[in-house]
């Protein structure tokens, strides 16, 4: 199988499943608690892969490096409500700073 085909084939399952979104039943998500659950699970969802892709290593080793420092500052710019563009920005200007010198 050939990339492209990989990448065909993922575009066409994200597209069933955004389909099959509109194909549930709104009984199913009715009411006050499924609400609150899938209001907040897409954010459950990307912080467990930011954590992931921050502090995962090889072979699922735990490793604090320059990642962690950008994750770091990009907490604490959403933390004083800067534009989106500046805290990737920010962050991204924090590991490459931080690998230049050899950390991470």
């Amino acid at each position: 199988m050939t990339t492209w085909t990989t990448v065909l084939l993922a575009c066409a399952a994200a597209y069933a499943l955004k389909l099959a979104g509109y194909l549930v039943p709104a009984h199913w998500v009715e009411g006050e608690r499924r609400s609150r659950v899938i209001a907040l699970l897409p954010v459950a969802l990307l912080a467990a892969l930011v954590t992931v892709q921050t502090v995962a290593g090889d072979a699922g080793a735990l490793v604090l490096d320059a990642r962690a420092a950008a994750l770091a500052v990009a907490v604490g710019l959403l933390l004083l409500r800067a534009n989106f563009l500046v805290v990737v920005a920010g962050a991204a200007a924090t590991a490459a700073l931080l690998r230049a010198v050899g950390w991470g």
